[in-house]
Protein backbone atom coordinates (compact mmCIF):
# COMPACT_ATOMS: atom_id res chain seq x y z
CA UNK A 1 0.00 0.00 0.00
CA UNK A 2 2.78 2.44 0.94
CA UNK A 3 4.68 1.66 -2.28
CA UNK A 4 1.59 2.30 -4.38
CA UNK A 5 0.84 5.60 -2.62
CA UNK A 6 4.48 6.62 -3.06
CA UNK A 7 4.28 5.75 -6.77
CA UNK A 8 1.23 7.99 -7.24
CA UNK A 9 2.91 10.83 -5.34
CA UNK A 10 6.11 10.39 -7.37
CA UNK A 11 4.13 10.63 -10.62
CA UNK A 12 2.44 13.84 -9.42
CA UNK A 13 5.79 15.29 -8.40
CA UNK A 14 7.32 14.59 -11.79
CA UNK A 15 4.34 16.18 -13.54
CA UNK A 16 4.45 19.26 -11.29
CA UNK A 17 8.24 19.59 -11.63
CA UNK A 18 7.89 19.80 -15.40
CA UNK A 19 5.91 23.05 -15.05
CA UNK A 20 8.44 25.28 -13.28
CA UNK A 21 6.73 28.54 -14.24
CA UNK A 22 3.45 27.38 -12.69
CA UNK A 23 5.30 26.55 -9.46
CA UNK A 24 6.88 30.03 -9.36
CA UNK A 25 3.56 31.73 -10.10
CA UNK A 26 1.96 29.85 -7.21
CA UNK A 27 4.53 31.34 -4.82
CA UNK A 28 3.93 34.80 -6.26
CA UNK A 29 0.16 34.32 -5.86
CA UNK A 30 0.52 33.51 -2.17
CA UNK A 31 2.72 36.56 -1.59
CA UNK A 32 0.39 38.85 -3.56
CA UNK A 33 -2.62 37.63 -1.56
CA UNK A 34 -0.85 38.42 1.69
CA UNK A 35 -0.03 41.97 0.65
CA UNK A 36 -3.64 42.56 -0.43
CA UNK A 37 -4.89 41.66 3.06
CA UNK A 38 -2.04 43.60 4.66
CA UNK A 39 -3.21 46.82 3.02
CA UNK A 40 -6.86 46.00 3.73
CA UNK A 41 -5.85 45.75 7.38
CA UNK A 42 -4.08 49.11 7.17
CA UNK A 43 -7.24 50.74 5.83
CA UNK A 44 -10.09 48.96 7.65
CA UNK A 45 -8.48 46.65 10.22
CA UNK A 46 -9.22 48.95 13.17
CA UNK A 47 -12.94 48.40 12.60
CA UNK A 48 -12.47 44.67 13.26
CA UNK A 49 -10.73 45.07 16.62
CA UNK A 50 -13.78 44.43 18.83
CA UNK A 51 -14.67 41.30 16.85
CA UNK A 52 -11.19 39.82 17.31
CA UNK A 53 -10.81 40.24 21.06
CA UNK A 54 -11.19 36.51 21.80
CA UNK A 55 -8.25 35.74 19.49
CA UNK A 56 -6.05 38.55 20.80
CA UNK A 57 -4.74 39.59 17.37
CA UNK A 58 -5.35 42.21 14.70
CA UNK A 59 -7.24 41.55 11.47
CA UNK A 60 -4.16 40.81 9.35
CA UNK A 61 -2.82 38.21 11.78
CA UNK A 62 -6.25 36.58 11.87
CA UNK A 63 -6.68 36.38 8.11
CA UNK A 64 -3.07 35.27 7.48
CA UNK A 65 -3.57 32.18 9.62
CA UNK A 66 -7.03 31.44 8.25
CA UNK A 67 -5.73 31.69 4.67
CA UNK A 68 -2.81 29.39 5.47
CA UNK A 69 -5.21 26.92 7.05
CA UNK A 70 -7.66 27.33 4.18
CA UNK A 71 -5.06 25.80 1.86
CA UNK A 72 -5.73 22.42 3.48
CA UNK A 73 -9.51 22.89 3.34
CA UNK A 74 -9.39 23.73 -0.35
CA UNK A 75 -7.26 20.66 -1.01
CA UNK A 76 -9.72 18.42 0.81
CA UNK A 77 -12.73 19.67 -1.13
CA UNK A 78 -11.21 20.12 -4.57
CA UNK A 79 -8.29 17.69 -4.88
CA UNK A 80 -10.22 14.52 -5.62
CA UNK A 81 -12.58 15.95 -8.22
CA UNK A 82 -9.75 17.91 -9.88
CA UNK A 83 -7.49 14.87 -9.97
CA UNK A 84 -10.18 12.57 -11.33
CA UNK A 85 -11.00 15.12 -14.01
CA UNK A 86 -7.32 15.35 -14.92
CA UNK A 87 -6.98 11.56 -15.09
CA UNK A 88 -10.06 11.39 -17.33
CA UNK A 89 -8.65 13.98 -19.72
CA UNK A 90 -5.27 12.23 -19.82
CA UNK A 91 -6.96 8.89 -20.46
CA UNK A 92 -5.28 7.22 -17.47
CA UNK A 93 -8.21 6.90 -15.06
CA UNK A 94 -9.52 3.61 -16.41
CA UNK A 95 -6.02 2.07 -16.44
CA UNK A 96 -5.46 3.16 -12.86
CA UNK A 97 -8.76 1.71 -11.66
CA UNK A 98 -8.10 -1.59 -13.45
CA UNK A 99 -4.99 -2.21 -11.36
CA UNK A 100 -5.31 -4.51 -8.30
CA UNK A 101 -5.33 -1.54 -5.96
CA UNK A 102 -7.87 -0.68 -3.29
CA UNK A 103 -10.00 2.38 -3.91
CA UNK A 104 -8.94 3.84 -0.56
CA UNK A 105 -5.27 3.53 -1.58
CA UNK A 106 -5.89 5.31 -4.88
CA UNK A 107 -7.79 8.12 -3.17
CA UNK A 108 -5.11 8.48 -0.52
CA UNK A 109 -2.38 8.68 -3.16
CA UNK A 110 -4.35 11.23 -5.16
CA UNK A 111 -4.75 13.56 -2.20
CA UNK A 112 -1.30 13.22 -0.65
CA UNK A 113 0.60 15.31 -3.21
CA UNK A 114 -1.96 18.09 -2.95
CA UNK A 115 -1.57 18.00 0.83
CA UNK A 116 2.18 18.40 0.35
CA UNK A 117 1.57 21.43 -1.87
CA UNK A 118 -0.86 22.86 0.70
CA UNK A 119 1.81 22.46 3.38
CA UNK A 120 4.26 24.33 1.16
CA UNK A 121 1.77 27.18 0.68
CA UNK A 122 1.01 27.28 4.41
CA UNK A 123 4.75 27.42 5.14
CA UNK A 124 5.09 30.48 2.89
CA UNK A 125 2.27 32.21 4.78
CA UNK A 126 3.83 31.42 8.16
CA UNK A 127 7.41 32.29 7.16
CA UNK A 128 6.34 35.63 5.73
CA UNK A 129 4.18 36.23 8.79
CA UNK A 130 7.13 35.70 11.14
CA UNK A 131 10.00 37.34 9.28
CA UNK A 132 8.29 40.04 7.22
CA UNK A 133 5.19 41.00 9.21
CA UNK A 134 6.57 40.11 12.70
CA UNK A 135 3.53 38.08 13.78
CA UNK A 136 3.92 36.33 17.13
CA UNK A 137 3.27 32.56 17.11
CA UNK A 138 4.97 31.91 20.44
CA UNK A 139 1.74 30.96 22.24
CA UNK A 140 0.99 28.05 19.90
CA UNK A 141 -0.38 24.84 21.40
CA UNK A 142 1.10 22.43 18.86
CA UNK A 143 -0.92 19.38 19.93
CA UNK A 144 -4.24 21.21 19.61
CA UNK A 145 -3.24 22.62 16.23
CA UNK A 146 -2.20 19.20 14.88
CA UNK A 147 -5.40 17.49 16.04
CA UNK A 148 -7.48 20.31 14.55
CA UNK A 149 -5.60 19.97 11.26
CA UNK A 150 -6.04 16.19 11.09
CA UNK A 151 -9.77 16.29 11.81
CA UNK A 152 -10.24 19.12 9.32
CA UNK A 153 -8.38 17.32 6.53
CA UNK A 154 -10.43 14.15 7.14
CA UNK A 155 -13.71 16.10 7.19
CA UNK A 156 -13.10 18.04 4.00
CA UNK A 157 -11.42 15.15 2.22
CA UNK A 158 -14.61 13.17 2.82
CA UNK A 159 -16.60 15.99 1.24
CA UNK A 160 -14.08 16.01 -1.59
CA UNK A 161 -14.59 12.29 -2.25
CA UNK A 162 -18.35 12.78 -2.46
CA UNK A 163 -17.73 15.77 -4.70
CA UNK A 164 -15.56 13.59 -6.96
CA UNK A 165 -18.48 11.19 -7.35
CA UNK A 166 -20.36 13.94 -9.19
CA UNK A 167 -17.45 14.22 -11.63
CA UNK A 168 -17.54 10.47 -12.24
CA UNK A 169 -21.23 10.64 -13.17
CA UNK A 170 -21.73 14.09 -14.71
CA UNK A 171 -18.14 14.58 -16.00
CA UNK A 172 -18.44 18.36 -15.78
CA UNK A 173 -20.38 20.43 -13.28
CA UNK A 174 -20.04 19.84 -9.56
CA UNK A 175 -22.89 21.29 -7.47
CA UNK A 176 -21.53 20.09 -4.13
CA UNK A 177 -18.13 21.69 -4.68
CA UNK A 178 -19.80 24.91 -5.80
CA UNK A 179 -22.00 25.09 -2.70
CA UNK A 180 -19.09 24.36 -0.34
CA UNK A 181 -16.66 26.79 -1.98
CA UNK A 182 -19.28 29.53 -2.12
CA UNK A 183 -20.52 29.22 1.45
CA UNK A 184 -17.41 28.29 3.41
CA UNK A 185 -15.45 31.46 2.76
CA UNK A 186 -18.40 33.74 3.48
CA UNK A 187 -19.95 31.93 6.44
CA UNK A 188 -17.02 30.02 7.89
CA UNK A 189 -14.87 32.87 9.19
CA UNK A 190 -12.03 32.61 6.67
CA UNK A 191 -11.91 36.25 5.55
CA UNK A 192 -13.48 37.81 8.64
CA UNK A 193 -14.63 36.56 12.06
CA UNK A 194 -18.09 35.01 12.23
CA UNK A 195 -19.12 37.51 14.92
CA UNK A 196 -19.23 40.26 12.26
CA UNK A 197 -22.33 38.68 10.70
CA UNK A 198 -25.96 39.05 11.84
CA UNK A 199 -27.18 36.67 14.54
CA UNK A 200 -29.12 34.36 12.22
CA UNK A 201 -26.08 33.91 9.97
CA UNK A 202 -23.91 33.16 13.00
CA UNK A 203 -26.39 30.44 13.96
CA UNK A 204 -26.20 28.99 10.45
CA UNK A 205 -22.41 29.13 10.52
CA UNK A 206 -22.34 26.92 13.64
CA UNK A 207 -23.56 24.00 11.53
CA UNK A 208 -20.59 24.28 9.14
CA UNK A 209 -17.40 22.34 9.98
CA UNK A 210 -15.19 25.12 8.63
CA UNK A 211 -16.48 27.52 11.30
CA UNK A 212 -15.33 25.19 14.08
CA UNK A 213 -12.08 24.38 12.26
CA UNK A 214 -11.07 28.03 11.79
CA UNK A 215 -11.97 28.99 15.36
CA UNK A 216 -10.10 26.01 16.84
CA UNK A 217 -6.98 26.73 14.78
CA UNK A 218 -6.97 30.46 15.57
CA UNK A 219 -7.35 29.83 19.31
CA UNK A 220 -4.78 27.03 19.43
CA UNK A 221 -2.19 29.17 17.61
CA UNK A 222 -2.74 32.62 19.07
CA UNK A 223 -4.18 31.80 22.50
CA UNK A 224 -2.55 28.43 23.12
CA UNK A 225 -5.88 26.75 23.89
CA UNK A 226 -5.65 23.15 25.04
CA UNK A 227 -7.67 20.22 23.68
CA UNK A 228 -9.98 20.52 26.68
CA UNK A 229 -10.65 24.20 25.97
CA UNK A 230 -11.43 23.36 22.34
CA UNK A 231 -13.62 20.40 23.24
CA UNK A 232 -16.79 21.72 21.54
CA UNK A 233 -15.03 22.44 18.23
CA UNK A 234 -13.03 19.19 18.17
CA UNK A 235 -16.03 17.03 19.08
CA UNK A 236 -18.02 18.57 16.23
CA UNK A 237 -15.19 17.95 13.75
CA UNK A 238 -14.72 14.39 15.02
CA UNK A 239 -18.41 13.56 14.67
CA UNK A 240 -18.54 15.16 11.23
CA UNK A 241 -15.50 13.24 9.96
CA UNK A 242 -16.50 9.91 11.54
CA UNK A 243 -19.86 10.03 9.73
CA UNK A 244 -18.67 11.44 6.40
CA UNK A 245 -15.54 9.30 5.86
CA UNK A 246 -17.27 5.89 5.60
CA UNK A 247 -20.20 7.50 3.80
CA UNK A 248 -17.92 9.08 1.20
CA UNK A 249 -16.11 5.79 0.51
CA UNK A 250 -19.46 4.02 0.11
CA UNK A 251 -20.75 6.70 -2.28
CA UNK A 252 -17.57 6.64 -4.38
CA UNK A 253 -17.50 2.84 -4.62
CA UNK A 254 -21.17 2.80 -5.63
CA UNK A 255 -20.52 5.51 -8.23
CA UNK A 256 -17.54 3.61 -9.60
CA UNK A 257 -19.61 0.43 -9.82
CA UNK A 258 -22.33 2.31 -11.70
CA UNK A 259 -19.85 3.85 -14.15
CA UNK A 260 -18.24 0.47 -14.79
CA UNK A 261 -21.65 -1.00 -15.52
CA UNK A 262 -22.42 1.80 -17.96
CA UNK A 263 -18.89 1.77 -19.42
CA UNK A 264 -18.38 5.51 -18.84
CA UNK A 265 -15.28 5.60 -16.63
CA UNK A 266 -13.05 6.96 -19.38
CA UNK A 267 -15.68 9.35 -20.76
CA UNK A 268 -15.05 13.06 -20.22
Amino acid sequence: MIKKIFAIVKKDFLVEASYKLSFALNIFSVMATLFVYFFIDRMFGHKMTKYLEEFGVNYFSYVLLSMAFFSYIGVGVGSFSARLRQEQLQGTLESLLLTPTKISTILCGMSLWNLILATFDAAIYIIMGVFLFKIDFSHTNLLSAIITLILTVISFSSLGIISASFIMIFKKGNPLSWVINTSEGILGGVYFPVTVMPGWLQTLAKFLPITHAIRAMELSIYRGYSIKQLKAELVFLFMFSSVLLPLSLFVFKYTLKLCRKQGTISHY
